[in-house]
C-alpha cells in the first residue's frame, strides 16, 4: 500500500514480530494508544490489539467491526462492534494513516446493507459482510440500542435478508 505524502507506517520491530500474519495478511497501518502503550494494528483481514510485551491480545476479522468513531478533542477513538460487545477505547495521538486505513477496511467488508423497517424509534441494519481473508459472505443483524430479538425484528430480517441474499446471488 502506498502511503499518502510520502509517510511511512513505522511499528516498532517487536509489534510487528507479534503479528504472525497469516497466507496473505499484510500490515497496513498501526496506532499506540498513549495510555496503556497498546498497539492497534490494521491488517488487511483484521484489527489486531497487540501488548509490547504480551504480544497478541485479540484479533477482530474486519467484520466483526460496525464502525469506528473518532473524537478529535480527546483523540479518542471508540471501536462498536456488530456483536453488540463492550466497545473498546483507545487514545491516539496523530494517527491520521491508521484512522483512513480503519475506516477503509470496515468499509471495504460491507457488500450490501439494508435498514431494518422497525416500530417506534427503534433501529436496526440487515447486513452482507465479507470476510476479507477468505472472502466468505457473511450476514448480519445490528441492532440499535434496546432493541432486543423478537417477533417484529425477526419478520423484517427475514424480508431484508431474502432481498439482499438476492441482490449478491447467495442462497436462499
Amino acid at each position: 500500500m502506498r502511503l499518502p505524502f510520502g509517510r511511512k507506517a513505522t511499528t516498532p520491530d517487536e509489534i510487528t514480530a507479534a503479528l504472525e500474519l497469516g497466507r496473505g495478511e499484510k500490515l497496513l497501518s498501526a496506532a499506540s494508544d498513549t495510555d496503556s502503550g497498546v498497539w492497534l494494528v490494521c491488517t488487511n483481514h483484521a484489527l489486531v490489539l497487540v501488548h509490547p510485551s504480551d504480544g497478541v491480545v485479540w484479533r477482530r476479522p474486519w467484520h466483526d467491526v460496525d464502525r469506528g468513531s473518532w473524537d478529535g478533542e480527546s483523540s479518542l477513538l471508540t471501536v462498536t462492534w456488530a456483536d453488540r460487545g463492550r466497545p473498546g477505547q483507545w487514545r491516539l495521538g496523530d494517527e491520521a494513516l491508521f484512522l483512513q486505513t480503519l475506516r477503509e477496511r470496515v468499509q471495504a467488508s460491507v457488500v450490501l446493507t439494508q435498514e431494518l423497517p422497525l416500530s417506534g424509534r427503534r433501529t436496526g441494519r440487515a447486513v452482507i459482510r465479507q470476510d476479507l481473508a477468505t472472502g466468505d459472505l457473511i450476514e448480519q443483524v445490528v441492532l440499535g440500542r434496546g432493541v432486543g430479538d423478537d417477533p417484529e425484528v425477526e419478520a423484517a430480517c427475514a424480508i431484508a435478508f431474502a432481498f439482499l441474499r438476492e441482490q449478491v446471488g447467495m442462497p436462499s
